[in-house]
Formats: structure tokens, sequence, C-alpha cells
């Protein structure tokens, strides 16, 4: 299950919101922007409600239930997807499960209402008698039919006894009517449901398969095209068919379900598709194990040891399993383990690197995408002042701040990590493209010219920048054409930077400085501000924004005129405007716009 999201309006909430982010890793606290600072801001609640139940995140709402329900009403359809959804009275004294029994919400209204010392506001009748919900198996446990499954509990609460065949512990101390003579029982077992009405079956994710490439394809190839009547272009057609249902994401997936259904195995019962680690890039394994809906996981296996998908189950797999299936010519084999089994612990998974921007360093000002990145990952890496306005983190995740000088062993130290299966996040302030960790990730990988390396899942997740945040703040002075321009020359000669600042300014660009001016190079932005004098008039509009999107922030708009660089340091954005750039009075709120209009006179 996904860590929840605690849900607060109020600042008399929070105590209790705290109180029960204690109890789930990696949860944070949602707060109405303007009421209380938490975790993460929001500005409507709900949309914010919407979105989160739309995502699957679970929901622990501390308001009315009534307002909760009313909220994500809309979205309602499916009761076998929904998240859990609870109303948590703001003092804490009542819990109440709304939605997603499905999905373990009863059980975490137990959790949260014993540690805020309440009995927990539970009405299912299934629940309520047996004392768990038969309905919601746990991790790593499927049920074959919700249809069957109530119609078998209203049964049982009708008064009917069952009997359980196959491995159940987590029934041990149930209230269930038992009897071995019962007409119902519970089976947990891999093998498909016949439809039988007087069964519940609850599959264990206990089958792997294994998929394997190369000489079984053509194998399979030659035979089809050799039984094809002796016509040439039957024979092609043929090969390339057998070909394509080997290699494509449909043939993959249609022959692991013919094996399952040659042994009465349920789809439901499989715990991963597993293949060579060779074909990690492979977008069909990736397409067909979504197909299936299981993970994706790789085995590494040795040219010695051959191809048939048998070995790959041998190296991948580290207990013991029964092959029920192994044909090289379809390239599929199949293990069953006495139990369900834990993906994670099957070979290794893709690894994944993300470059995320965490904007100027709100969280509010943080896109979503980057959020989710950094709650899924393993790892984190990162300029430490970085890493730490990214968290906090989970007990279980790894940390790795490094200097601000460090960025290609960084990089490097990142995709290593990655391809040992990791899901490693590499933090960058502002967007990451923006003279910041983005470009140093791909210059790493084209350098290493790694086959592991680039076998990584490698994304890059846009941020706000500095630029972008500071122009918010001030109205709009990148309205028009602009462009952006670091003023450190620890990686381009000044007389670079020269010539870039001279044409700018020519062209009549809006020009936002990065890195204006440090210690080391106190000269440098005033040397640039005399170059742009001498194409800009000295009334022209500069924004001055330090630290925005942080404690303390300061916006400042002087004239070209009269800016000095003692009015700038390096955390401070400059941003300078065109001919065109204009400014006015806000009126009662003091202070004023500045903009850049998008059009020339």
């Amino acid at each position: 299950m996904n860590a929840p999201a605690i849900v607060i309006l109020g600042a008399g909430a929070l105590e209790t919101a705290r109180r029960i982010q204690m109890l789930y890793a990696g949860s944070q606290v949602y707060a109405l922007q303007g009421r209380v600072a938490a975790d993460v801001p929001y500005t409507e609640l709900g949309a914010q409600l919407r979105e989160l139940y739309a995502s699957g995140t679970p929901i622990v709402a501390l308001c009315a239930a009534g307002i909760v329900i009313r909220c994500v009403a809309p979205l309602l359809a499916n009761k076998g997807v929904e998240p859990p959804v609870l109303a948590v009275a703001e003092d804490g004294s009542a819990v109440v499960p709304l939605l997603g029994g499905l999905a373990g919400v009863n059980v975490m209204a137990r959790e949260i209402a014993a540690a805020l010392n309440v009995s927990p506001a539970i009405t299912t009748s299934g629940e309520l008698r047996f004392g768990t919900c038969v309905l919601n198996p746990p991790e790593g446990y499927a049920l074959a039919d919700i249809g069957q499954g109530k119609r078998f509990v209203s049964d049982l609460l009708a008064g009917e006894s069952t009997r359980v065949e196959g491995e159940a512990p987590w029934l041990d101390d149930a209230q269930l009517p038992r009897s071995a003579s019962a007409r119902l029982a519970i089976r947990v077992t891999p093998r498909a449901w016949d439809g039988r009405d007087d069964e519940l079956v609850i599959h264990p994710r206990s089958v792997v398969v294994a998929v394997s490439g190369g000489a079984g394809a053509g194998a399979a190839a030659d035979g089809a095209a050799g039984s094809a009547a002796g016509s040439a272009s039957a024979g092609v057609a043929a090969s390339t068919g057998a070909a394509s249902a080997y290699t494509s994401s449909a043939g993959i997936a249609a022959n692991v379900r013919a094996a399952l259904n040659e042994h009465g195995l349920a789809t439901l019962s499989l715990a991963a598709l597993l293949a060579a680690s060779d074909r990690m890039t492979d977008p069909a394994l990736a397409e067909a194990a979504a197909s299936l809906n299981v993970p994706l996981r790789f085995a590494q296996t040795r040219p010695e040891d051959g191809a048939p998908p048998s070995n790959l189950l041998h190296a991948a797999l580290r207990l013991p399993y029964e092959t029920l299936h192994d044909d090289p010519d379809a390239g599929v084999a199949l293990a069953l383990t006495p139990l369900a089994i834990d993906a994670n612990t099957i070979g290794m998974g893709r690894g994944r690197l993300t470059v995320i921007g965490l904007g100027p360093g709100s969280a509010e000002l943080m896109v979503p995408a980057a959020r989710l990145a950094l709650d899924h990952a393993t790892d984190i890496l990162g300029y430490e002042t970085y890493v730490k306005m990214a968290g906090p983190f989970r007990a279980e995740q790894r940390v790795h701040g490094t200097d601000n000088r460090e960025e290609l062993q960084r990089a490097r130290h990142a995709f290593e990590l990655a391809s040992a299966g990791r899901s490693v996040v590499m933090v960058s302030s502002g967007d990451p493209g923006v003279f910041a960790m983005a470009a140093a990730v791909l210059e790493a990988l084209e350098a290493a010219a790694n086959d592991a390396w680039s076998a990584v899942e490698l994304a890059i997740v846009p941020g706000v920048s500095a630029a972008l945040a500071t122009a918010a703040q001030a109205g709009a002075p990148l309205g028009h054409d602009f462009c952006m321009l670091s003023l450190s020359d620890n990686l381009k000669p000044w007389s670079i930077i020269e010539t870039r600042l001279r044409h700018a300014a020519e062209a009549d660009l809006v020009m936002a400085f990065y890195n204006p001016i440090s210690r080391a190079r106190p000269w440098q932005l005033d040397k640039a501000l005399d170059i742009v004098r001498a194409y800009r008039a000295a009334a022209t509009p500069v924004v001055l924004g330090r630290d925005i999107g942080r404690p303390g922030s300061t916006l400042r708009t002087v004239t070209l005129g009269e800016l000095r660089s003692s009015d700038v340091d390096m955390r401070t954005m400059v941003i300078v405007g065109s001919s065109t750039t204009r400014r006015f009075a806000k009126g009662v709120e003091g202070g004023e716009w500045v903009y850049t209009p998008r059009w020339y006179e």
C-alpha cells in the first residue's frame, strides 16, 4: 500500500495528524495554504482530495465525514480499485473508515484508532462478525472474483460454515464459523477458479514465468516455415508470425497465458515476469508485463548457460520451486513456489534514475511528479543543501549528500546505484535542465559508454526555475523573448560570457542572470552591467529576487542606472528588462508590477 496522505484544514488538527503520521513511513501532512504550515500545502480541499483519490493514494482526512464524501463522490465508480479513505475527528476522538474496504481501510482504521486510544467506527458486517475482511487478503494474494466473494460472505453471514484449504495464516485468528464438513470452502491455490459458487478462491502470487529470446524463436519460426506447404510466401509469413509472437508484447503475453492455461494456473497467481538482463530496454517485455499486471524482473546468466528460459529461473530464484513448464521453442518456463513470493526477491529490477528540480525552495512550487519520484526512491543524491530541502525521508531511504562541486562524480555514483536495480533520484534546485544536474547526468552517461548505465530507465522531471519563480512574483518580466545567462566563468571563459551579453543586449532580449556574483569574482557583475548599459536605457527596470520561494525572500525592482553590485549576492536572481519592459503601481496592496508586453510598437 502507498503511504497515506493526511489532510487537514486548520492548525487544530496538526497534532493529531502528526500522531497518525508516525504510523506510516513516507506519509505526509497536507495543509490548507495560509492556515497552517505542514509538509505539503494545497489551495482547495476538494481538488486535492480528488487528485489523491485518482492517484490511488490512501487518504486520512481530519474533517467531517460528509465533507470528504462530497469531495470524492464524483469519482466513485469501481469498488475494487478505490484506495482507503478515512475521516478522523480533528481531536482524534473518532476514526471513520469511508471507502476502500477491499484495500484495507478497516485495517488502517484499527491502526489509527489504537494509536489515538479510541474505538474505530467500523460498520462492515463481515468485518464486525469475523474480525477480518475475508475479501481483503494480504499483500501477495489476490481474490479470484469479487462478485463471487460477496456472495460467499453473504452466505457466511446467513449462517453457513466454511473450511479453509491451503495456507492462509492471516485467517488463523479470524472468528470464522468453521467445519471440516462445511459446504463452503476458502481455497488458497494458484489453480484457476472453475466457477463453483461454493468456493472463495484466493490466489497466492507463487508462479514466476521466465521468457527468453534467441535460438528458441528461430526454431519456432523454422518449424512454422517448414510446415507452410512448401510455398515461399507462406514460409515467410509463418516465420514472421512465429517470431512476432515470440518477441512482440502481445505474443509474449499470449505465450505466457497459454502456458498458464495448460497447467490450469490463474493469471492472478503470477508473481513476476522474468527475462535476461540484456533485455532490460526491450519495450515489448515492459508492455507484456503491464498487460499481465505483474512486475518485470531480470536475471543475469552466463553465455555458457544457454538460452532455455529455465536457466533464468535457476539464476533468479533464491528459494525452492517446482518447474512446471519449460518450452524453449515458445520461450516460456513456469516455476511454482510453495508460498506467495515477493517479486523484489526475484533477480533484479530495472534500475531507474530520475533527475528532478525542487523548484525555488517551497514545497508548494515542487511539481507533483518530483514529489512522487522522491516518495518511491531508494536513494537520493545531490548537493547536501538541496537534499535537505527535499526531505523528510523514510528510514529505509539512503541519502547521499555531497559537495556542490562534485557534479560528475555524483552523476556516476547515481548510475552505479541505478544499474544495480535501485530507484535513484538526483536532486537539483529550480529546474534540473537549467544550469543544473540534468546536463551533468547526460554528460556522464555519454562519456561512460557503459551498457549497464544505458539500460537504466532515465527520466528528467522539470521544475520551476529561479528565473520563472522570480518573474512570477514580480509579474511578467519574461512576457516576451528572453534569455538565461550564467555569469559564472567556472565552466566557460569570461570572454564567451561577454560576447553573449553583448549579443543579448543588442537583440533587446530580457536577460535573467544566474550566479551573478561571488566572493571569488566580485568584479564580473559590474563588468556585465557596463556591457548591458551600452545598449539599454538607464530607466530599464531590473528585478532582484533573493531566495524566492524560501523563508526570508525579498523582491525589489530598481532601474539599470540605480543597480549596483552591492545590491546582489549569489542567491539573487537578476532580471534585466528590455526596451519595452514596463512597471506600474499595484494600488492598495503597495509595491508594483513589472511586465514585458507581448508586442512591439
